[in-house]
């Protein structure tokens, strides 16, 4: 079996693939977590046209994440955690 090479973090890794495939049809969230992982590639769903939220510091365990992405432009929406899947749903919808 060959050998994969399985990068670690890998949110940016897979929202720069999404950007690529979906473009303006993305929506994508960064929610709480360490570190930057996540903000680079959420930019690209929304430099796409894709839209993007980031959830808000008073619901996050650790803010590290959304923040980096917030500090970068990457959020349209900073929202509690409560409201993001709505935001999704209605991001993803076809009229």
């Amino acid at each position: 079996m060959a050998r994969r090479s399985i990068p670690r973090p890998a949110i940016d890794v897979l929202f720069n693939s999404v950007a690529k495939a979906a473009g303006g049809n993305a929506a994508a969230a960064v929610l709480t977590g360490m570190g930057r992982d996540g903000a680079a590639g959420l930019l690209s769903i929304r430099n796409a046209g894709g839209r993007t939220v980031v959830q808000d510091e008073a619901t996050c365990v650790v803010y590290g994440m959304p923040r980096a992405a917030h500090e970068i432009g990457a959020a349209e929406l900073v929202a509690p955690l409560q409201k993001i899947p709505a935001f999704l749903t209605r991001a993803t919808k076809r009229n």
